[in-house]
């Protein structure tokens, strides 16, 4: 069964999050979009909110959001106490995100990097599993 996605950016985003949705429907993915959508200037924590509110309830199983640096997005959705937001702008962090920090939100930042590697990060972490073991203890540390 395939992964419920949970999608949102802002306007510098914006693209990008099409493109990476349209690559995750054509992969069988199940996406909630958050918005925003179009290029017109919007506020990435209405769009980061809703998104961490989504994994965090547990009606998405991952989340995805993109902004310019995703910066914003990630400071947004940490807030929310059961997320664990990653900014991630090469395969190798989107893998140890998943493994060994339980990462369930992937933050990409679009004015950084191209299409084809954010596709390549999304890839990577939505096939990677957390390890547990030494990690879960670490995990268990972050929430307040």
């Amino acid at each position: 069964m395939k992964q419920k996605i949970a999608i949102g950016s802002d306007h510098a985003g914006y693209e990008m999050k099409e493109e990476v949705k349209s690559l995750l429907q054509k992969q069988g993915f199940e996406l909630t979009d958050f918005g925003t959508h179009s290029t017109e200037s919007a506020d990435y924590p209405d769009f980061a909110h809703p998104v961490a509110i989504a994994v965090e309830k547990g009606e998405n199983d991952l989340g995805i959001l993109i902004c310019g640096s995703a910066n914003g997005v990630a400071m947004a959705a940490n807030k929310h106490q059961g997320i664990r937001a990653a900014i991630c702008w090469n395969e190798e962090l989107a893998s140890l995100a998943r493994q060994h920090n339980n990462a369930n939100v992937l933050c990409l930042p679009a004015r950084f990097i191209k299409m084809e590697l954010a596709e390549k990060i999304v890839d990577q972490f939505l096939k990677v599993d957390f390890e547990g073991g030494r990690h879960e203890r670490r995990v268990n540390k972050i929430s307040c």
